[in-house]
């Protein structure tokens, strides 16, 4: 039994290619039964972030899981993916590398983990996971948990969120006194708000096309909660947007924006964009007194963090090197049910 791990990420592809090649939640149930079809495949867990787009498949023949992989995706997209592919045991360490944060944008970053185990949970109640991916993401999780128990890997601002919350700080001086609307109340939002409740922003609006959910989270962080069809209107009077929902389009465009900014009377509208594919159109920046990053942005101010996590980086290698070597001995052993013996 092998395992393959194929996909895009932030180090070999920019968003703008990252965005068409992501799959939303909705849409994930049916791109895992395409891929179980794929001649060879036992199974497969894949994953979609801001930062990646993975694929984990066990079979026989992993050559063939790749070129279906492929082939899937090019007709999702019109375009050829620039993937990178690992066989085992490669596959294996970079996975517990992605679960443990080392190899996202944010070294050490904690968001990861929980989206790695979404994707996992998706495809196990979908059916996807076989016997060795079930082992493989749960040993993923272990190593992960040791990352962050035994080493200072996750010292510093460790989270997209984070990293948008100090950019905030970096352009404000201080956030006290502000005030900020959040779009989307799903994690990356949830975080985000968080981290600038605990920086004193005066006041905190969450819009999110599930009222409810924007309702349950503001009230967590003493915020208010807006319906979606209305957020426009909250725009005039805050000073920082950040967006990170999972629209199939842009929802910040210049023809529903700009109208907006001349409300404003020359007061500066930051947004920061978290989503992928992005909420926010790039040609929104050429409005005056308007300000946008997006995810790829964020990666030169998350790099002025790097210098304690990064000499914990090869004590962090060390550990996932040893429990490869455990999964692999397991691995040997095994055999998904129905494989010739």
């Amino acid at each position: 039994m092998n395992i393959l791990c194929a996909g895009i990420n932030h180090r070999t592809a920019h968003l703008e290619v990252r965005e068409r090649f992501a799959v939303r939640e909705d849409e994930m149930a049916g791109m895992l039964g395409r891929l179980c079809e794929i001649e060879g495949v036992s199974g497969v867990v894949m994953l979609s972030t801001c930062n990646r787009v993975e694929l984990y498949a066990s079979g026989l023949c992993t050559l063939r899981a790749l070129d279906g992989f492929r082939s899937i995706l090019a007709e999702r997209t019109g375009l050829e993916a620039p993937l990178y592919h690992h066989d085992t045991p490669q596959a294996v360490r970079h996975l517990f590398r992605v679960a443990s944060g080392l190899d996202s944008m944010v070294i050490g970053e904690t968001e990861i983990l929980g989206q790695v185990k979404k994707a996992y949970s998706i495809a196990n109640e979908a059916g996807a996971a076989t016997r060795s991916l079930h082992k493989l993401f749960q040993h993923a999780f272990r190593v992960a948990k040791t990352v962050r128990t035994e080493t200072q890997i996750t010292s510093g601002p460790t989270s997209i969120g984070s990293v948008a919350v100090e950019l905030a700080g970096k352009i404000f001086g201080s956030l006290e006194g502000r005030r900020v609307m959040i779009l989307g109340a799903g994690e990356i939002s949830e975080r985000t708000a968080r981290s600038l409740q605990s920086r004193g922003v005066r006041s905190v609006i969450v819009s999110n096309r599930t009222y409810e959910r924007a309702a349950s989270l503001a009230a967590e962080i003493g915020g208010m909660a807006l319906h979606f069809d209305h957020w426009e209107n909250a725009v005039v009077d805050v000073d920082i947007l950040i967006s990170s929902t999972n629209a199939p389009s842009a929802l910040l465009t210049p023809e529903k924006i700009a109208p907006l900014l001349k409300l404003r009377r020359g007061a500066p509208l930051f947004v920061i964009d978290l989503a992928v594919p992005r909420d926010a159109d790039p040609a929104i920046n050429e409005l005056d007194g308007l300000f946008l990053y997006d995810i790829d942005s964020l990666e030169q101010i998350a790099a002025q963090s790097l210098d304690i996590r990064q000499q914990e980086v090869v004590r962090c290698e060390s550990l996932i090197d040893h429990h490869v070597g455990g999964f692999l001995s397991w691995l040997k052993t095994a055999r998904e049910p129905g494989m010739p013996t």
